[in-house]
């Protein structure tokens, strides 16, 4: 059972911690204006925020508008992310999930354990997706709510330094930062376009964004931006043809690619200098997503509804994201820098469902039948950052606190005591309290030692407890040793652990490559009250080397041992066919996740390599699974080598040529129930590389071109379950050997995108 405590007990370890927290800053706050010899502020040396430390850590990487602008994201985020260490998507197992969505999963931990944050507050848009059997969501994550081109940079924040952060951190952090207002009106206008030289692969991508900042009055200032993107989805036909055994005709394979994607964003600022110290900020924003069908189907064929909306490029799920957020930031002498913000996020999900009994999936077979989910998140954190000398050493203390609320209603309400009712909304909801404390300690001038301390209490899991460790040490002649050690914990989500609430009730589930007779049963997957949360111990240990004329580097081990991973699993023996079979989320035992990441930057040409510079990185799993079963947790590459060659030819022009090389990716061998995968399901999904070409022209300070190829020598992998049916492909443009079963993972194919061109144009005043 979830913890449970009276309920005049049940806040003590939350008030203490407050009471703590209230208690140190007020005998700080004493003791300065006493003039204790010990604390004479006069003397302090200020240090960073513990924060601001944790972010120099190794686990830690920082993507720059620069790098941006040279390396322009078609329409989504996740393209430019998946070249930082440690970052894969998931999905991207043999087959993928529907429509080829894929989310960020860092260092192996799934990306339920990703973090989204914007401007430091949490985006919580994507569970309001329900969570497949498979522990997927039909949904791309929230890597897309926010156009490149308004970025100031991007923060990826992995292993025991993303603690901090609370439930759902496990992995890392993903902070992704807006472009502040400046000092004089200033404005830009950003066009995109790319154009695949596979027609199958549809019209590319055509994207158009602007922005707005400048004064208002003498102390008010505002931001304005909004974008408009449409990325084509491929077309029916990309994974081949097939020859219909009944009637004749050679018909599109309909196990589809890549869905398309609709995007409109329009988000706006108001910045407010009420004092010399004291600062105000409203912001609102609206953004819409649809995917564009391309005729997924789980079933052997396109029913008539599923073939007519594949063919006009029907959207198929749609999110709706209102938010609206306001922060202070204050300056309070010699106690210090505070923040407080609040923010409300309004999510409506609308899906397309499978049938009159649901699952969400975006995967459709009526035209009526649709999911519809409405969230509700509110965000209000405060931190106060304080420098002070305790026993001679100089430190920057920084304590805070967090409340999250969220309230999902969906009206894929499938009870466990009786029929589903498309009318009848579902309420789940939850609230998290948290206090937290970090104190970045100058040991000695080499000695950095950050200790930290983290308490939540969830409505439903009760109170956990997240310590942390960091510190760096530098070693002399450009070296830092840097290292780290924290428990992290992740609730189980709201459609997991909802006794009212099941995905699936008499849906059809495939039997994952189990080579059984029938190939699909009814199923269910039932919530579960009795769910634990997930338990993470994060550790990492590197070296990093700043060298002389523009040398530098990194190599870091990491290891993260966690329990309770929470996963459906079969309540029934699945080979008995005259029953639906029950599923259910359980604790899973013991997984271990280890590996190495690393950096090197080898300047060729040029001062420090201004001209042209070799940019790698790479990621390399040791070990990936579940301890009980031996099974993958996330299917991931063995490794990921990430290399750039910047050529800076002259001030305005410049130029990188990109090359990302995956190693190959395991498969389970074990599905449900332990029955073992078998036949194509099994197949291993070998090593490739994926080379780009990029460009960058600033013509004068107000216009600036890009262009580039990406998958310079197109490499294309268009991966299709091939049936063992009467319908068997027998004129295919996709040969066998890149074909896999794909019901494993949900979908029926994987698809790598083949070469494309773009071009970028963007002016500015």
């Amino acid at each position: 059972m979830p913890v449970s405590a009276p309920t005049s007990l049940k806040l003590t370890p939350l008030a203490f911690a407050v009471g703590s927290v209230l208690f140190a800053h007020g005998v700080c706050a004493q003791q300065a204006a006493s003039g204790s010899p010990e604390t004479t502020l006069s003397e302090v040396r200020v240090l960073g925020t513990a924060e601001e430390t944790l972010k120099q850590m190794t686990g830690v990487s920082i993507i720059t508008s620069e790098d941006l602008e040279k390396r322009p994201p078609a329409n989504d985020l996740a393209e430019i992310l998946m070249t930082q260490p440690g970052v894969s998507l998931s999905g991207t197992s043999s087959v993928g999930a529907y429509g080829n969505q894929r989310e960020i999963d860092l260092r192996g931990m799934g990306a339920e354990n990703t973090m989204i944050l914007v401007d430091g507050k949490p985006v919580n848009s994507r569970q309001g997706a329900i969570t497949r059997r498979t522990g997927d969501r039909d949904t791309g994550g929230d890597s897309n709510w926010v156009p490149a081109d308004q970025i100031e940079r991007i923060e990826v924040i992995r292993g025991p330094a993303a603690a901090r952060y609370g439930s759902g951190a496990s992995g890392g952090v993903i902070n992704i930062i807006t472009k502040k207002p400046g000092g004089s009106l200033s404005g830009s206008v950003t066009t995109y376009l790319s154009k695949p030289e596979d027609s199958l692969e549809g019209n590319g991508t055509r994207r158009l964004g602007f922005n707005l900042s400048g004064p208002l009055a003498e102390n008010l200032s505002f931001r304005l931006y909004g974008s408009a993107a449409k990325t084509d989805g491929d077309k029916p036909q990309i994974n081949g043809t097939q020859l219909n055994a009944t009637t004749g005709e050679v018909e599109p394979y309909w196990y589809a690619g890549r869905e398309g994607r609709r995007n409109r964003d329009v988000n706006g600022l108001v910045h407010w200098d009420l004092t010399p110290d004291q600062v105000l900020e409203f912001e609102a924003g609206f953004s819409r997503q649809g995917n564009i069908y391309v005729g997924e189907s789980s079933t052997l064929g396109p029913t008539g509804v599923m073939q007519e909306w594949a063919d006009k490029g029907a959207e198929t799920r749609r999110v709706y994201r209102q938010q609206a957020a306001i922060t202070h930031r204050g300056k309070w002498g010699e106690l210090g820098d505070s923040r407080i913000t609040f923010q409300y996020e309004n999510t409506r999900t609308i899906n397309c469902r499978q049938g009159s009994s649901g699952m969400g999936e975006g995967n459709c077979s009526s035209g009526t039948s649709l999911q519809q989910s409405e969230q509700d998140n509110y965000f209000l954190s405060g931190e106060l950052n304080t420098p002070l000398q305790l026993g001679g050493i100089d430190q920057m203390l920084t304590t805070g606190f967090e409340y999250r609320r969220q309230a999902l209603a969906d009206n894929n309400a499938l009870l466990t005591t009786g029929q589903p009712d498309p009318l009848k909304q579902v309420e789940l909801k939850n609230t998290t309290k948290a206090v937290f404390v970090e104190d970045n300690m100058a040991i000695t001038d080499a000695f950095l030692l950050t200790p930290g301390l983290r308490l939540d209490h969830h409505s439903q899991f009760g109170t956990n407890w997240s310590p942390s460790l960091n510190a760096m040490y530098e070693l002399g002649s450009g070296f830092t040793l840097k290292g780290g050690i924290a428990r992290t914990f992740k609730a189980p989500n709201p459609y997991q652990t909802s006794p009212l609430y099941a995905s699936g009730l008499g849906a059809t589930c495939p039997y994952n490559g189990m080579g059984l007779d029938p190939d699909s049963y009814d199923c269910t997957v039932r919530g579960n009250p009795d769910l634990k949360p997930e338990i993470s111990v994060n550790k990492e240990i590197g070296l990093a080397w700043d060298g002389p004329g523009g040398w530098d580097g990194s190599l870091t081990y990491f290891r993260n041992d966690y329990k309770n991973k929470v996963l459906a699993e079969a309540l029934d023996d699945i080979a008995d066919l005259d029953n639906p079979v029950d599923y259910e989320w359980v604790n899973a035992g013991k997984v271990l996740i280890h590996g190495w990441e690393g950096n090197l930057s080898i300047p060729l040409l040029g001062h420090n390599g201004s001209t042209l510079r070799l940019i790698n990185n790479f990621t390399w799993m040791l070990k990936n699974h579940n301890k009980d079963t031996g099974q993958p947790v996330s299917i991931i590459p063995k490794y990921t080598l990430n290399s750039t060659l910047q050529w800076q030819a002259t001030e305005q022009f410049s130029m990188q040529l990109t090359g990302t090389f995956y190693g190959r990716r395991k498969p389970r061998t074990v599905s449900y129930h332990g029955w073992p995968m078998i036949g194509d399901a099994v197949r291993e999904r070998g090593a490739y590389a994926l080379f780009g070409l990029n460009g960058t022209w600033e013509i004068n300070k107000n216009h600036r071109v890009g262009f580039g190829i990406s998958n310079l020598f197109d490499k294309e992998i268009k991966r299709a379950a091939r049936l063992a049916s009467a319908n068997s492909p027998t004129d295919s443009s996709v040969p066998f050997e890149d074909r896999v079963v794909s019901t494993g993972a949900g979908a029926k194919t994987y698809n790598e995108p083949g070469r494309a061109y773009y071009v970028t144009y963007t002016a500015s005043f």
